[in-house]
């Protein structure tokens, strides 16, 4: 046999015996559903401009929407694995659908709300009767209802309109409302068309006794069944978030040229300023002395009584903080 024809049948040859390996090391297919917002998808992105989730062996098929209730309704009819969202992490687990898995950040003063002081609004009392925008069931209403019971008013003591996001903005904007309750960074558009726009008040007024948390969840069956894949994904999540933390201007940049293009950098450092981060390993602290359990319970707590949901979930059934603790140590 000529040399030439014997490596070539010996390349095959390795080749073929190459091909069970290769097979069995392809990567886990993981449809994730995300809101476009820094505090909800930030380590996430920066995670795939780095090839954190590639290198994990984890193909990730992001879809993005517009709320967390369209986030929750899309994995419990079986269209995405997992998902990140904000206070509806709270919500939707309460009624038995997903599992919590993993906290990004807590929405420190990402919820605002914002008035028409010609309106005669000058403090929260001064809401009374008067009607304001927001999209309920998520974030922002969580918040408003604190701000509104912390001051004295009930929810049925204002007119609460409930509207997308993006039309509640646009109703104030237009003076169709004197007030609305949003989440950043839909206050750009209000400080930028509305100079005289004042905010009352941001959700960091009622930090650390209540805090609204960001967070991951996974469809019952998926979570039952894929730990090792969520352990993945917050081995990942980790990493990015510590980055984040460690070196925040370059992070930032990344994100902002790559993501973010119609947000500016300055913009989206005021983004960042309105989360409450904290590293990987304060977070095992969080998870381990109930902390979290407590924030997510009280978030449910609105939910129940605003959604009237009959026998709801406790928080410390739907949130497993075991994943996280087993793969990020103390």
């Amino acid at each position: 046999m000529k040399r030439r024809t014997f490596i070539e049948l010996a390349a095959g040859t390795a080749l073929a015996a190459a091909q069970p390996t290769l097979a069995f090391s392809q990567t886990t297919k993981v449809k994730v559903g995300y809101l476009h917002t820094l505090a909800v998808d930030g380590q996430m992105w920066l995670a795939d401009n780095m090839g954190m989730w590639k290198k994990a062996g984890l193909d990730m098929e992001f879809v993005q929407f517009q709320t967390g209730l369209e986030l929750f309704q899309a994995m419990s009819g079986g269209s995405i694995d997992v998902l990140s969202t904000g206070a509806v992490v709270s919500n939707f687990p309460a009624h038995g659908q997903g599992k919590v898995f993993l906290i990004n950040d807590i929405e420190f003063a990402t919820a605002q709300l914002w008035v028409h002081p010609e309106a005669g609004i000058k403090t929260i009392a001064d809401l009374k009767g008067k009607k304001i925008s927001t999209t309920t069931g998520t974030t922002a209403h969580v918040f408003l209802d604190r701000a509104l019971r912390a001051n004295g008013l009930k929810p049925d003591d204002v007119q609460i309109v409930n509207q997308r996001m993006q039309d509640a903005v646009t109703a104030f904007i237009s003076g169709a409302v004197p007030a609305v309750a949003l989440w950043v960074p839909f206050n750009v558009a209000v400080k930028k068309r509305v100079p005289t726009a004042k905010m009352l008040v941001d959700a960091s007024a009622y930090y650390p006794k209540a805090a609204i948390v960001d967070g991951w969840a996974a469809r019952n069956d998926y979570f039952d069944s894929h730990k090792d894949v969520l352990k993945k994904i917050i081995g990942v999540w980790a990493e990015a978030n510590d980055y984040l933390i460690k070196d925040t201007d370059k992070a930032l940049e990344i994100l902002q040229k790559h993501y973010y293009k119609n947000v500016s950098l300055p913009e989206l450092k005021d983004q960042f300023k309105a989360e409450k981060v904290f590293t990987s390993k304060e977070w095992v602290k969080l998870y381990s002395d109930g902390t979290v359990t407590g924030w997510l319970q009280k978030v449910s707590d609105f939910f129940v009584n605003f959604a009237h949901i009959p026998n709801a979930v406790p928080a410390s059934k739907y949130f497993d903080p075991s994943l996280y603790l087993d793969v990020v140590k103390a």
